[in-house]
This record gives structure tokens, C-alpha cells and sequence, in this order.
């Protein structure tokens, strides 16, 4: 794991519905049941603004009318929005170590380096492990397995698989 200033990064890459968020949520789920502090970005990597999720706020008014950095706070919960021509998973990364999390779990960005969970849909998508660098496992259906000699390999139909990556990657830190 790449540990900085006592923080873990793993990444959960793959192409579009290959289970990454599904994936990330029972990561983040056994994060909290050990009490650990999850982040998690999100690479939009689909072109044009991400959906904005929220509910319009004054703070969204005020980034419309163009503050660069907005946000807003209640009862201890935090939205901030900020908008620059584009973010570096560095520049996020610097951002998100602010809030001191135990862990950041990173959906997207394949061309960053640090350990990443590959999904693969199929055969077609084994593509990806010779375009990833720093790969710590793949997960993928059984068709595949046969294809797996390099990395350690986890089935996607097996309901236990993403406790046995959880439990690897803490294992590693």
C-alpha cells in the first residue's frame, strides 16, 4: 500500500459497469466496521460536469456567480464545491489528507500508480493489467482465471471476495 503520513491508497479501476462502485461500497462498509476513516474519490472519466447530487444552496449560487471554492456546513457535515480547469488525483489527494482519513479508496484515474483492484468484466477487458501499473489483484469471472498467472485473482461471483480484499489489503499496510 502506498502509506503517506499514515494513510492508505488503494485504487478500484475497470471499465463502465464492471462493479467498481458495488465493489467500493463493501470496502468502505469493512472500513467502518473497524472503525477506520474512509475517503473516496471518484474519477469522472465520461467528459462534462459530474451530476450534481445536491439539493440548489445558497453555496451553489455562490459558485454559479463565480467563487471558485464554495461550501457549506451543518451539524458537523461538510459540501464543498470547488471548480478549476482540472484536478490532479495529486491535488485531491493533498485535499482529502487534510481530513486525516486511515484510509482513500479511489475509483478511476488507471494511470495513477498506486495499488489498484482491476475489474474485468470479461476476456475482452484483460487488456487492462497490461495497461495498469502496480496492480494488487483482479477480480473478474471464472472464465478468466485461467488468464491469471501474474496477480492474484478473486471471482466476482464469489459473495466473499471483497472481504478477502479487504482483509489483504489491511494486511499489507
Amino acid at each position: 500500500m502506498a502509506l503517506e503520513q499514515h494513510c492508505s491508497i488503494l485504487q478500484i479501476v475497470g471499465h463502465k459497469n464492471s462493479g467498481k462502485t458495488t465493489l467500493m461500497e463493501k470496502l468502505i462498509h469493512f472500513s467502518a466496521q473497524d472503525g477506520l476513516q474512509a475517503a473516496t474519490i471518484k474519477h469522472h472519466g465520461h467528459g462534462g460536469y459530474p451530476a450534481n447530487d445536491f439539493p440548489p444552496t445558497d453555496s451553489s449560487r455562490h459558485s454559479r456567480a463565480g467563487a471558485f471554492l464554495s461550501s457549506v456546513e451543518g451539524d458537523g457535515q461538510l459540501y464543498l464545491q470547488a471548480v478549476q480547469e482540472s484536478w490532479s488525483l495529486a491535488d485531491l489527494l493533498h485535499l482529502y489528507r487534510q481530513f486525516q482519513p486511515d484510509i482513500i479508496f479511489v475509483e478511476g484515474y488507471k494511470r495513477e500508480d498506486y495499488p489498484k483492484v482491476v475489474l474485468l468484466r470479461d476476456k475482452h477487458d484483460l487488456h487492462l493489467l497490461s495497461e495498469c501499473s502496480n496492480i494488487f489483484c483482479a477480480v473478474g469471472p471464472s472464465s478468466i482465471a485461467c488468464y491469471m498467472n501474474e496477480f492474484p485473482f478473486y471471482r466476482m461471483d464469489d459473495p466473499h471476495t471483497p472481504k478477502h480484499i479487504y482483509q489483504k489489503v489491511m494486511s499489507s499496510v
